[in-house]
Parts: C-alpha cells; sequence; structure tokens
C-alpha cells in the first residue's frame, strides 16, 4: 500500500492499433521522388501495368540532373496525377521571391533544375539581382503553362482507405481537416503515433533503405537520385506490391 502511495498506479499500456488491409477503390500505382532522375521514371513507368493510373508523390524536380526531362514528361503523359512536394514547394517560392527564397532552393537541389533549363552562371551564394534574372530565365525557359500547371497541384489524393501524399499526415486529424503544408513538409508525430482513422499513408519524402508497410504509413522514397532505385507501389484488391527499377 505504501508502495502504490509513493509512486502511484503503473499507467496501463496504451492499446494497440489494428489496421484492416490495405482496401483501394481503383488499381493504381505510386511513384516515389524521381528528384530529377528522368531514366529512372521512364524505365519504372514502362515496366508498370498499361492499364494502371499513376500517381507521383512530388519532388520530381531537384538533385538529379534531368528535372526538365522529367517536368516535360509528367506533364504530357496521360496516365501520371503528381502531387506537390517540398521541392516544387521551394521552386515556386523561388518563383515568386527570388532574394528572399532563392538561397534556400539553391541549396537543396535548385542549382540543378535551374542548369536542367539552361540557366547559368548561379551559385549557392548568390543574392539580388542574379536571382531575378535567374528566376527571369528559368520563367522563360518554363513557360507560363508549365508554372501554371505546377503551382495547381493538388497536395493529397485518395482511394478507399489509401492516401497518398508527399511527406506526412497529423496522425491526430482527420485528412479532410489538414492544412497543405501538413501533407507537403510532414508533421513531426507522423512516424511516431500509428493513425487512428484507418488511412494508409503512402507517402515520400524520407528515404528508406527499401520499400515499408508499417503502422498505417508506406514509405516509397529510395533515394533515387543518390541510389539509382526508384519505386513504385501498385494497388489491386489483392494489397499492395512494390516495384523498384
Amino acid at each position: 500500500m505504501m508502495f502504490s502511495t509513493l509512486f502511484g498506479k503503473r499507467k496501463a499500456p496504451e492499446p494497440e492499433v489494428v489496421f484492416d488491409p490495405v482496401a483501394p477503390d481503383l488499381r493504381f500505382c505510386v511513384i516515389g521522388d524521381v528528384h530529377g532522375r528522368y531514366d529512372l521514371l521512364t524505365t519504372l513507368v514502362d515496366a508498370l501495368p498499361e492499364d494502371m493510373s499513376i500517381i507521383c508523390v512530388g519532388d520530381l524536380i531537384d538533385r538529379g540532373d534531368q528535372s526538365k526531362d522529367v517536368l516535360e514528361y509528367v506533364m504530357a503523359h496521360d496516365r501520371i496525377t503528381p502531387i506537390m512536394g517540398n521541392h516544387e514547394q521551394l521552386m515556386l517560392n523561388f518563383m515568386k521571391s527570388p532574394e528572399k527564397q532563392g538561397r534556400r532552393w539553391l541549396r537543396n537541389g535548385g542549382l540543378q533544375t535551374l542548369a536542367s533549363f539552361g540557366v547559368s552562371g548561379v551559385t549557392e551564394s548568390a543574392n539580388g539581382e542574379t536571382l531575378t534574372r535567374a528566376r527571369d530565365m528559368l520563367y522563360d525557359a518554363m513557360g507560363e503553362h508549365m508554372v501554371t500547371w505546377l503551382a495547381g497541384l493538388e497536395c493529397v489524393a485518395w482511394s478507399g482507405n489509401v492516401a497518398v501524399v508527399h511527406a506526412g499526415a497529423d496522425p491526430n486529424t482527420p485528412l479532410e481537416e489538414h492544412a497543405p503544408d501538413t501533407f507537403i513538409w510532414g508533421h513531426p508525430e507522423f512516424r511516431k503515433t500509428p493513425r487512428k482513422d484507418g488511412f494508409w499513408i503512402v507517402h515520400g519524402h524520407t528515404i528508406v533503405d527499401r520499400p515499408k508497410i508499417q503502422d498505417g504509413r508506406i514509405s516509397i522514397d529510395t533515394g533515387a537520385y543518390a541510389t539509382g532505385q526508384l519505386t513504385a507501389a501498385v494497388f489491386t484488391p489483392d494489397g499492395v506490391e512494390f516495384i523498384s527499377t
């Protein structure tokens, strides 16, 4: 009794969260972060079932050397729907405010994207007129149609109990109540706390050695720009299967 009084009662463990099987309404594929690897993207798309729609989790650009080719390919492909990644957001921020937002983007792979569009003479330490001139040259090289298309990307897609986002979601908030930035940049509790609403969250952003299914999360960013491995998750009524380059 004295022990119980001094130290209190032991807290009961949290009940284990039980997840229903992955159950999309439609057959579809989700491709992880491409990061300028046009070669890997086209190889992977060619290996996917021809009758399936494809979602890209964002971060089509930066780090790799073929961002221009990736954007043009995805824009023209009638089966591919990309969602907004944080690197697309960084690029758009640069387009809006090059002097304030430019260096951050350049430090995170923007230089490679500029080079892919033929914009040179820029370094990570550039400022002032150099950044503004680079923005103007990039806008001209991309064209208004591509910039508008990029700015209009959605930040979440779902089918059945499967939701696709770029970086993560707040496990304690209904998906329809999320701010877009949470899907694009992630949430501190995403990888710590299992969801309890039955949704499986397919995401990129955080590199994993191999695709993982755990605690309501399906992680498919296998670091294509550095590892040469681009991964897709294929969803059918039978569950999910992974395909990699």
